[in-house]
């Protein structure tokens, strides 16, 4: 394929499959790609666009959408996920995840493996589910976040999502890994905080990965340098 048969196909519309990078957040990553494609082709503007946020402690799958694409990301967003990654029992941070320091501890000594089954299945389907408040949800035209670092708790309204399923992995135990996969909008955050509390102790997210969206998968994704590696090649 030709230069310009392939800057038309960007220009046309491509997907891109990313493996984000830890720390990164999503607009970083579609920042980096945009600007790596401007720069090859020497164009002034492109359009690019990513099909689902990733936490900056998140890593794996970022569907990136060029051109006329762009106008699919919605559909994108509406598939299902699934994500891998660890949580753990006994212990709650703001945030639910690493980026706050742990503010409560909890007894975990209760906790048997029928119990983390109970609660496994009480989480099943569809629930209501409240987003972080370290998150992008908008409250009064602005992000939930940004007020979360004023040290201001704004109400976060719940929302109803589904865990298709939902796999869990208790041999490192107060640590447990997991398989989940769930509809568009669910907070895996807010699935550890809600277990930790639904086992009479806390949790929160040590680390996470997104395996799969729809039909993409992680496995046929590319580093960023790996990206520009092949545009420049």
């Amino acid at each position: 394929m030709s230069a310009d048969q392939d800057l038309n196909e960007y220009q046309l519309g491509r997907v891109l499959l990313i493996d984000k990078p830890l720390e990164w957040t999503s607009f970083q990553v579609v920042n980096k790609i945009r600007w790596a494609i401007r720069k090859h082709y020497g164009l002034r503007k492109i359009k690019v666009g990513h099909a689902g946020t990733l936490d900056p402690l998140a890593t794996g799958l970022l569907i990136l959408c060029t051109g006329r694409k762009t106008k699919e990301i919605e559909q994108f967003q509406a598939e299902e996920k699934e994500y891998t990654g660890t949580f753990l029992i006994g212990a709650t941070t703001p945030s639910y995840d690493l980026e706050t320091e742990v503010d409560h501890e909890f007894p975990t000594e209760h906790i048997t493996p029928e119990k983390v089954e109970l609660v496994r299945q009480q989480f099943l389907g569809e629930i209501l589910q409240r987003p972080p408040v370290f998150s992008a949800v908008h409250i009064d035209g602005k992000r939930a976040y940004d007020l979360a670092r004023k040290g201001l708790r704004p109400d976060v309204p719940p929302r109803q999502i589904s865990i298709h399923s939902l796999d869990l992995n208790l041999e490192a135990f107060p640590e447990i890994s997991f398989v989940v996969r769930c509809s568009k909008g669910t907070y895996i955050r807010s699935l550890a905080h809600d277990m930790g509390q639904a086992l009479d102790s806390g949790a929160h997210l040590t680390s996470l990965r997104r395996t799969g969206s729809g039909d993409f998968r992680v496995e046929d994704a590319m580093t960023i340098d790996g990206f520009i590696e092949q545009l420049e090649a």
